[in-house]
This record gives C-alpha cells, structure tokens and sequence, in this order.
C-alpha cells in the first residue's frame, strides 16, 4: 500500500532522527503483563553542560501525572495498618529492594493462615521506607504480590486509590480490565488519559473494540511496514482484524500469554486455558460466557489460594446440577446434598455427609474455603460419632471456633490440637516432631537474625522470613517450623502464629 508505506516511511525517519534515548528499566516484576503501553522516552544526558537558555533536544520531559494532593504510592493502601493489627511501621526499617525481593517469592500455596496475614501486609496503609521516592517501589512489588496471589480486586483497588495515571499503573490496572472482562472500559480510559502512548497493538485491539475497523487496519498496516510489530503479532492481530474468511487455526498461542494476547485469541475464537497460566488468570474463567465446568476449575483454583471466598465457590458449586461424576462433578454433588440437607434440618442426612465432603474437600485443597463458608452453620448442629470430630475440625478453622469449642463436640479432637485450639499448645500433649515443634515456638525467642530485624523496625521483611521458614517446616523441617512461629509470636501476631500452627495439623497436606 503506497499510502501506508510513506507513513511508515515518515515515521521511521522521525524515529531515527529523534536522538538516543536512555536504557530503561523492566515495568514489572512480574513476567506475563500485556505490552499495552510505549515507555517514555528519556533524552541522553549531554557530555557537557549547555548554555541554560539552549535546548538540548525536542523530547518531553519524563513526569509524574497526579491529582493534587494524591499519596505517596508507596503510603497507599485499602486500610490503616492498625486496624489489621499490624504495626504503622510496618515497612519503614527496610530498604525497598530488600521488600521488592522478599515480596516477589511465589507465596499463593501458603497455609491459608499465611495468605491472610501477608494479604493484610499488602493491602495496608503503612509507613513507606525510609528510601522511598517516585519509582514506588514497593507500591509495585505489593501490587505484583497480589496479582501473582489471584487477588486482583485488591490489586485494581491499590491502583485506584494511589491516583496516578503513570504507565506503570496504567498497564496493570489495563490486564485487569482484560482479565474481568471489561475491556472496553480499559480501552476507554486509555483514550481518557494524556499521559497513555497505547503501543500499536493495544491501539489496534482498542480501535477495533471501538468500532473503528478502518483506522485499526491502517494502524497495523503502518507498524508491519515500520516493523515494530513482530509477525506472530501481526499475524495474531491480523486475524482479529479478519472478517473470518482468512483461516486463523494455524496461529500458535504463546505458552506464557499476556492477557492482550489472551483476550485476541479468544476473539478470534482459539480460546486459551487458564490452567497452566498464572493465577489471575483463572478469573477470566468465571464470566457467564464460559463453560459451567470450567468456571468450576476456575473456582476451587481460586479458592485454593484465598482469591476467592467459600461463599462464591459455592455459589459456582450451585449454578446446576452436576453433569458427571468423578473430581469436580463429585464435589458439586456432595455440595448440593449438604444444601439440601441442611435447608431440610436434617441432622442425620448431614451427620452421614461430612466426612466423605471434609475428605473431599481437604484432597482437593479446599478445606480452609468450606470451612469459612459452611462453619458457622454447620456449628450450631449436634452431631456425634465420626462426624463430631469433623464438625469440631471445620468449626476450628471456621469464624465460629470459640462456639465449637464451647460444645461437647471439641472434645473429638486430640488434646493437643484442643489445648492449641483453645489457648497456649499443652507440650505434654505434643505426640509428633511436628507438634513439639508447634510446641516449642510457642515458648521460644526469635532466631537472632529476626531479632535484629524485629529490633531496627524491619517489621514487614521478618513477617516475611516466618512465612518462608513455617513452609520448609511444613515440608518436614521441625526446626524451621519453630523459628518461624517464634518470630511471628515475637512480631506480636499471636493469632496468625496459631491459626497456622491449626492449619498444619488439620489440613495436614503432606497426605
């Protein structure tokens, strides 16, 4: 196309006469988000210092786009620190890089107990660094947690709440959008903010979600012949472009997608799985438009890591009636007969049901989900025999342990494990390596590299350390196991030293 080639022609002599431009650094931790927009370009220093009333060259400066009297990113959060029972100084002893490093190790298989602590780190107003500036660094590494976690509610909040419309928030907050199924609005607000370069292939997708086809074409036709747009891409965008008479079978999808990509090959109807993607992911899976059984997989994934609640994987459990038997299909179907047992009164029916559902659900690593939607009703049931053992476990790990506990069903479970439920671990009760070193951290100082941290306001970076050790000792390493409890006890998180300490012995997930 003669039209297409000048313009690209055009552009690529600006381009080359524009002058060199900086390195830049990665805007992620994280490696699958959508290349949506063009980094800034950032002018070369000069070798020697110009007049000051001399330009250097015609480029913009690089800013910082903020309403007035926006946060600090790296101050933002969704709570004050307090009110979740952690300390306001949180952060402030650490440098950011030390957080950003610590941060980025993969926590989504934690012990739920875990999750819910480092999610309250994550989403908490707190004091920042004292290293803390404009590249935000720990804003964005808590932001990349909580997506590498599923949470991306929590994620797109933080975003809003910070105020900015840098790239750096934009990207992440535009694969959110992609991600839930609200592309438009992302596409929308990319068209709103000034400070968005779209790259080519975000602006193509955009154009055409828009209704502008025409424009889309000559955008892709302009950055095939400047050969900023690479051929899978070109070919993947091309076929979205399509009207359908061009075969689109032979692309071959990416094995890490970005969600842009994830979202064109949708359109272009070869759908990917979310199974083997990251975690965020698996949300795109429980829109209305996608199959029952994959909204399924989709759920319990989520729900396994805390992304989602019990309550709406139970919902999804009860979108129909199950379709099979066998994985999913079994667990749907003892899901729907303790509804309706229950919805029925029927304390035997129920009595009959729950260990075979509780075996279930802790094979599927789902315990910790049921048990936080169905435990405070399952509570106020007597049950005895087997079932009262298994009532009392879902009421520990349930909102409703102080009332299971009050009832003669608590007395079912180890001593052990009750003393653990009830107050401080009982160590004449302990009857494995496992729960004399549950034992042992509860009774015990801090390892002395913690200490040191605890002591030089490095708060957030011990919590982190416990975190870690408390899953080798969940591997098999009792000596792990009892530091990290000991530095949570230290840090002043008690409750999380025990609901974790529960965790271990109920969902026990070495079997």
């Amino acid at each position: 196309m003669p039209n297409s080639a000048h313009l690209a022609a055009c552009a690529l002599a600006t381009l080359l006469t524009a002058g060199p431009v900086a390195a830049q650094t990665p805007l992620s931790a994280i490696d699958w988000l959508s290349d949506s927009v063009r980094k800034p370009a950032t002018a070369a220093k000069p070798r020697r210092a110009p007049a000051t009333d001399v330009a250097v060259n015609a480029l913009p400066r690089q800013v910082t786009v903020a309403p007035l009297g926006a946060p600090a990113p790296d101050r933002v959060g969704l709570l004050p620190a307090e009110r979740v029972g952690l300390p306001d100084d949180l952060w402030h002893g650490s440098a950011s890089a030390d957080l950003a490093r610590a941060l980025s190790h993969d926590r989504a298989g934690a012990l739920p107990a875990l999750r819910d602590l480092l999610r309250a780190m994550l989403q908490s107003a707190a004091e920042p660094p004292a290293d803390s500036g404009p590249e935000a660094v720990l804003f964005f590494a808590r932001i990349d947690a909580l997506l590498a976690m599923g949470d991306i509610d929590a994620a797109r909040a933080l975003l809003d709440r910070a105020e900015r419309e840098e790239p750096r928030h934009f990207r992440r907050w535009f694969d959110i959008a992609l991600l839930t199924g609200h592309e438009d609005l992302g596409c929308a607000r990319m068209q709103a903010l000034p400070a968005i370069t779209p790259t080519y292939a975000a602006r193509v997708f955009c154009l055409a979600r828009g209704g502008d086809w025409a424009t889309a074409a000559l955008t892709l036709d302009t950055a095939s012949a400047l050969g900023v747009v690479g051929p899978a891409e070109a070919a993947l965008l091309s076929a979205f472009l399509d009207d359908g008479t061009e075969p689109a079978a032979s692309l071959i999808p990416p094995r890490q997608p970005s969600p842009l990509q994830f979202a064109l090959f949708e359109a272009i109807g070869l759908p990917i799985g979310t199974a083997s993607l990251p975690l965020a992911f698996a949300h795109s899976d429980l829109r209305h438009t996608v199959g029952w059984k994959a909204q399924i997989e989709a759920a319990e994934r989520l729900a396994r890591a805390g992304a989602i609640s019990g309550s709406q994987l139970w919902s999804v459990y009860g979108a129909r009636q199950a379709a099979a038997s066998g994985g999913v299909w079994d667990r749907v179907r003892l899901a729907h007969d303790l509804d309706a047992a229950m919805q029925a009164g029927d304390a035997g029916a129920v009595a009959d049901l729950l260990p075979d559902l509780w075996d279930a659900m802790r094979a599927a690593g789902l315990a910790h989900a049921f048990a936080a939607h169905y435990g405070p009703a399952l509570s106020r049931l007597d049950l005895d025999g087997g079932a009262a053992r298994t009532l009392a476990e879902i009421g520990v790990l349930s909102p409703a342990r102080d009332r299971i506990l009050a009832t003669d069903a608590a007395n079912a479970l180890p001593p052990f494990l009750l003393s653990l439920a009830r107050s401080a671990p009982d160590p004449s009760a302990a009857a494995s390596d496992r729960e004399r070193a549950i034992a042992e951290g509860f009774d015990a100082p801090p390892p002395a590299r913690a200490g040191e941290m605890l002591q030089t306001g490095r708060i957030g970076e011990a919590l982190l350390m416990a975190m870690d050790l408390i899953e080798t000792g969940e591997a098999g390493n009792p000596d792990a196991l009892h530091d990290g409890l000991a530095i949570l006890r230290a840090a002043g998180q008690d409750d999380t030293a025990r609901d974790a300490a529960l965790d271990l012995l109920i969902l026990d997930r070495r079997i």
